[in-house]
């Protein structure tokens, strides 16, 4: 990767480990941290059946909207058909996110499992300027005029081009029913897709979107509320413990001894020599409980780390003290705590504080997402919740996107392309949310209309719906994935009777699809 220059520092120096700097100086840039190290990912749980699927590559455009830019690039998509019903069968169609898309595709057991039943296409389309898809190969994280070319809806464009290609050159796809599907920003996208291409697609699934995390549509401090609620039923006084933590932090972090005791305590591979130091800590403290929240799954799990079955539990039995512990007590609770996320395994020699998630996510190219068009306010008032006080500054923000990047965020721009909170002219959207995960705190949770439908999973973190089906599951999971086939099914059938097509099923197909 070539290396760009701003602000006097190295940017793909920053993405890699002094973002966890930046962000701990004050919380509206630590939401820029959550958004790009706590974003979908995660390796498939490996006891799940084997998959396979072709890897084809799409020359596409690389500026959908303007003239001069004339060139193409390489765009990766998989496909899986064995299961597809031609002619017009239908097409799931995973709307990629900021990452390597086989990690997603081998993430997405949902999609695989339902794919015999309604008799579809799997494809899977990577996100431009990610995994191998990028414009302007090594050259693409170059500078900013290479990278302007990473937005939302370029991304969207893409994916209603690559459709009509597949359509164009697949025997038999011409009328197929296509369903977007995508979790997380991936969710974003689907719901954005369907909005902005009812054309291309009949309906859209969007897991764990939060498509309102935007500012002025939902106060910045309720996804940090949704983090504290999920240690606070987990564990008697575990968040409070939490809480009383940053101080303790503090008090021992004042000497050098003190610096000394904690990274030995933790089992640092870096030691803390500063001030600054104890900040980072802190701020990869933050992330640690912010990922246990979105990765609070009912069975073992390798997601962004491996971990136990309902990880934050096991965390809490080491956060039970009592408020008469002394720092160092309270502390070491806090480390052995910590060691559950990052250390399940027992095989990590030492703790890694540059890093809260796992490396196969494309964290530079969101960094420039969330400084352009991605502005999500987040805020902390240490009271409703267990982290330190932080308020929003979009300022601030605005200020230190500008130091590092050279670019400056547009704060209303998502509200104003993709219609924020106004959005009952849509229809054919399931925004599915699980309670215990704090990206639920900028989603759709309840209906808005009779197409526009909220799906809520109280037992569910991170988009678990889409996650491979597993016994441990909760109910409410399995209900949801239930009525989400039926809304496919519903709008499939609309779809091909709206356009005099359809396709032969089988009979345990035709008996499911009533």
């Amino acid at each position: 990767m070539s290396r760009m220059m701003a602000g006097g520092r190295n940017l793909d120096t920053i993405a890699a480990a002094g973002i966890i700097t930046l962000s701990l100086a004050c919380l509206h840039v630590t939401s820029l941290k959550s958004q790009l190290f706590t974003r979908l990912g995660g390796l498939r749980y490996t006891t799940e059946p084997p998959i396979s699927y072709k890897t084809l590559y799409f020359d596409q455009k690389i500026d959908h909207f303007g003239f001069l830019q004339d060139g193409t690039f390489k765009q990766r998509y998989l496909v899986a058909d064995n299961h597809w019903q031609q002619p017009n069968g239908p097409i799931l169609f995973y709307t990629g996110n900021e990452g390597d898309i086989t990690w997603f595709c081998n993430n997405t057991g949902f999609m695989w499992e339902v794919a015999e039943q309604l008799g579809a296409m799997l494809v899977f389309a990577e996100h431009r300027y990610y995994g191998e898809s990028l414009p302007f190969g090594q050259d693409s994280y170059s500078d900013v005029k290479h990278l302007n070319y990473l937005t939302s809806e370029q991304a969207l464009a893409d994916f209603a081009v690559l459709i009509q290609n597949i359509k164009t050159i697949v025997p038999g796809a011409q009328n197929s029913p296509v369903i977007a599907i995508g979790g997380s920003y991936g969710g974003m996208l689907s719901a954005w897709f369907r909005m902005k291409y009812p054309n291309i697609v009949v309906g859209a699934l969007a897991a764990s979107a939060p498509i309102w995390q935007f500012p002025d549509m939902v106060p910045c401090g309720d996804f940090y509320k949704i983090v504290t609620q999920d240690f606070a039923k987990s564990g008697k006084n575990c968040d409070a413990n939490i809480r009383r933590s940053w101080k303790a932090i503090n008090n021992v972090s004042s000497s050098g001894s003190g610096l000394q005791w904690l990274s030995e305590e933790f089992s640092l591979c870096t030691p803390l020599k500063n001030k600054n130091d104890a900040v980072s800590f802190k701020s990869w403290l933050q992330e640690t409980w912010v990922n246990l929240a979105m990765v609070d799954y009912p069975y073992e799990a390798n997601f962004l780390q491996p971990l136990p079955r309902w990880p934050i539990q096991v965390v809490c039995k080491y956060l039970g003290f009592d408020s008469t512990v002394s720092d160092e007590q309270l502390l070491h609770g806090v480390a052995q705590a910590a060691k559950v996320y990052y250390n399940y395994t027992g095989n990590a020699p030492c703790l890694n504080t540059s890093q809260t998630a796992t490396s196969s996510l494309g964290a530079l190219g969101w960094f420039f997402q969330a400084c352009t068009e991605m502005v999500m306010p987040m805020c902390t008032d240490g009271v409703q919740d267990m982290f330190e006080p932080e308020e929003w500054s979009f300022q601030a923000f605005s200020d230190e996107c500008n130091s590092f990047l050279g670019v400056r965020p547009r704060a209303d721009w998502a509200g104003t392309v993709y219609g924020g909170k106004k959005i009952g002219s849509h229809s054919n959207i399931i925004f599915s949310n699980g309670g215990l995960d704090p990206w639920s705190a900028g989603g759709v949770t309840s209906n808005i209309s009779q197409s526009l439908v909220s799906i809520m999973i109280p037992d569910g973190a991170h988009h678990l719906d889409l996650r491979y089906s597993n016994k441990l599951d909760p109910p409410s999971v399995r209900a949801a994935r239930a009525l989400e086939l039926k809304y496919f099914q519903k709008w499939i059938r609309q779809a091909q009777k709206s356009t005099g097509t359809g396709f032969t099923m089988s009979k345990d197909r035709k008996n499911s699809i009533k």
